[in-house]
């Protein structure tokens, strides 16, 4: 079965860095875009960042966060740079494929940013 598994979060100071990543089996992965979404507590799901299925293209909602992946490895990552209190959330790996095709949602990981 597809899984989507999510690593690298944990507590970090404000200012800090982290990086995510989500490690993909299942599924052809390079027929994937991915994202990373965020969510806090009580609040509705945010998308943070997107890559095309080559990483040829991407975008994002955050200019202190950059997305990759390797599709060699099956993995796309997030880098976070300068880390502010607001950042403080679950952050959520997703796949999809195309417009109309299937799509996934890993379990998440908690990134705290606290001094």
């Amino acid at each position: 079965q597809v899984q989507l598994v999510e690593s690298g979060g944990g507590l970090v100071q404000p200012g800090g860095s982290l990086r995510l990543s989500c490690a993909a089996s299942g599924l052809t992965f390079s027929s994937y875009a991915m994202s990373w979404y965020r969510q806090v507590s009580g609040k509705e799901r945010e998308l943070v960042a997107t890559i095309s299925r080559t990483g040829s293209s991407t975008s994002y909602t955050n200019s202190r966060f950059t997305i990759s992946r390797d599709n060699a490895k099956n993995t796309v990552y997030l880098q976070m740079i300068s880390l502010k209190p607001e950042d403080t959330a679950v952050y959520y790996c997703y796949a999809k494929s195309g417009s109309y095709g299937s799509a996934y949602w890993g379990q998440g990981t908690q990134v705290t940013v606290s001094s």
